[in-house]
C-alpha cells in the first residue's frame, strides 16, 4: 500500500472511531467525551498541535489531553506557540508527550526547564521571529 493510501486509510479509521463516540451526526462530540475522543483518534507518536489565541489561551483541550490513558496515547510530539498554562506541561509529566516545538514558554518556563533537566521533554525547535 502506498504512503498516500495508507494515510487515507488511517484517516478514515480515525474518523470512524470518532464517529462512534459522537453519536448520530458523527460531527459533534459532547464535551464530557472529549478525553475519550482524543484517545480514539490520537495514536502513539502523533504530532499534536494545541492552540489558543493571544487574548485567551485555550484550556479545554489541553486539560482533556492531559487526562488520556498514557499506555494508549504516548510519545506525542507537541507543537504549540505558547506554553501558558500548567496543563500544557501536564502531558509531559504524565508521559503522554515527550517532544516539544514551541515559540514562547512565559509563565511555564521554569517548569519546562525542570522537565528538560529530568529528560521528560526533548525540545525539537524554538520558533522565534527576528527583524
Amino acid at each position: 500500500m502506498s504512503g498516500t493510501s495508507r494515510r487515507g486509510a488511517d484517516r478514515a479509521a480515525r474518523l470512524a472511531r470518532a464517529a462512534a463516540l459522537s453519536g448520530t451526526s458523527g460531527k459533534v462530540c459532547p464535551a464530557d467525551r472529549a478525553t475519550l475522543l482524543l484517545e480514539a483518534i490520537i495514536e502513539p507518536g502523533d504530532r499534536v498541535t494545541i492552540e489558543g489565541d493571544n487574548q485567551k489561551q485555550a484550556d479545554f483541550l489541553p486539560s482533556a489531553l492531559a487526562k488520556v490513558d498514557p499506555p494508549g496515547v504516548h510519545d506525542l510530539h507537541m507543537v504549540q506557540s505558547v506554553l501558558a498554562l500548567p496543563e500544557h506541561l501536564d502531558v509531559f509529566e504524565r508521559s503522554i508527550a515527550n517532544r516539544l516545538d514551541f515559540a514562547y514558554a512565559g509563565p511555564q518556563s521554569r517548569k519546562l526547564a525542570e522537565l528538560v533537566a529530568a529528560n521528560a521533554v526533548r525540545i525539537g525547535a524554538i520558533h522565534t521571529t527576528y527583524s
